[in-house]
């Protein structure tokens, strides 16, 4: 075994978008295992969005990473030592184990896999917390009925790529808004949307040609110019369902909004009796995982769920990756293969 964890910890706060001085590697030793605890060796570790949220002090729905401490992230990996009965050395598990080689995890926070079901690293993908939101955000917000238009934003990305198959599986028509010509055919050709639209051409009237008749669902992953142009848009009860909003994760707090954009005029509400709602999917999804999970896997088994990942090898590249992540710089779900 090893006799170090190469590991990256949050160095300082980063006051807008995050640079590589913002993050410190650092080789600490391996953890031993206390009573009732696992030893994980990483195969994969997911980088999301979301951790730049971690990074900030500011007041959340949890707690941020202290100064000093390894960044949180997803992960899956194989047991090398175990003090719980329950798992043994060769089983396969996952759960929140950070930006690290090794971890001593709590044999009741961690979740076994079969490898032999799906590749590995779809644990923290398509089979993780990201296929998970986009399960649950559809069932319990979006609720897509057979013939309508979902609309959904970074819809390449991790969630994205999974909010449309599980909303063309529910029977509607599928809307994507991604970055560029490659994103945009791969979600046509590869993933089976009904239409792409790049946001970095005329939204507007892309828009118009893939959504004549209005848009009855919107996953919102991105914000700013992508939601001011899909807002008018919404039929009468319309949903939206707020996941994310990539484009201000690295405004620096008490930043003077002065220039930015004035975003959606929220009067429509009323009269369209929309549904605006966010949602965390630590609230309640995990608890309906099995569910979740027995679902996915037919699908992938008969060939109806597809996923690209943008793989990343090495501890020491996740600093760079991360900001590459928030900067649109990733073509599907962004996972880093640990050494």
């Amino acid at each position: 075994m090893a006799e170090t964890n190469l590991r990256v910890l949050l160095k300082r706060r980063p006051n807008g978008a995050p640079v590589p001085e913002d993050f410190e590697i650092s080789a600490g030793p391996v953890p031993e295992p206390g009573e009732g605890e696992v030893l994980v060796r990483h195969r994969f570790v997911s980088l999301d969005p979301y951790m730049r949220g971690r990074m900030s002090d500011a007041k959340s729905y949890a707690k941020p990473v202290a100064l000093g401490e390894v960044m949180e992230a997803a992960a899956v990996g194989e047991v090398i030592a175990s003090r719980d009965p329950r798992f043994a050395p060769g089983d396969h598990v996952t759960n929140a184990f950070g930006w690290q080689q090794f971890s001593a995890v709590a044999g009741s926070r961690l979740i076994k896999v079969d490898p032999k079901e799906a590749p590995l690293s779809a644990n923290v993908g398509v089979l993780g917390m990201p296929g998970l939101t986009a399960w649950v955000g559809l069932q319990d917000i979006g609720q897509p009925k057979s013939g309508e238009t979902v609309v959904v934003s970074a819809a390449s990305g991790a969630v994205g790529q999974v909010v449309g198959q599980i909303a063309k599986q529910r029977g509607a028509r599928v809307v994507g808004i991604a970055g560029g010509q490659a994103k945009c055919d791969f979600i046509r050709t590869e993933l089976g949307f009904d239409a792409a639209v790049d946001h970095r051409g005329d939204l507007n009237a892309q828009l118009d040609a893939a959504c004549p008749d209005g848009i009855d669902v919107y996953w919102e992953n991105v914000g700013g110019a992508v939601q001011e142009a899909v807002f008018p848009r919404l039929r009468d009860f319309g949903r939206m369902v707020m996941c994310g909003m990539i484009s201000q994760y690295n405004e620096a707090p008490g930043a003077d909004a002065k220039g930015a954009p004035a975003g959606p005029n929220l009067g429509p509400v009323v009269r369209k009796r929309l549904r605006i709602q966010g949602f965390i999917v630590s609230d309640s999804g995990w608890q309906r995982y099995g569910q979740f999970r027995s679902e996915m896997l037919g699908w992938i088994g008969n060939g109806k769920l597809r996923w690209r990942e943008d793989v990343v090898e090495g501890i020491e590249k996740m600093p760079a990756a991360f900001i590459g992540l928030l900067k649109g710089a990733n073509f599907g779900k962004l996972v880093v293969k640990v050494d």
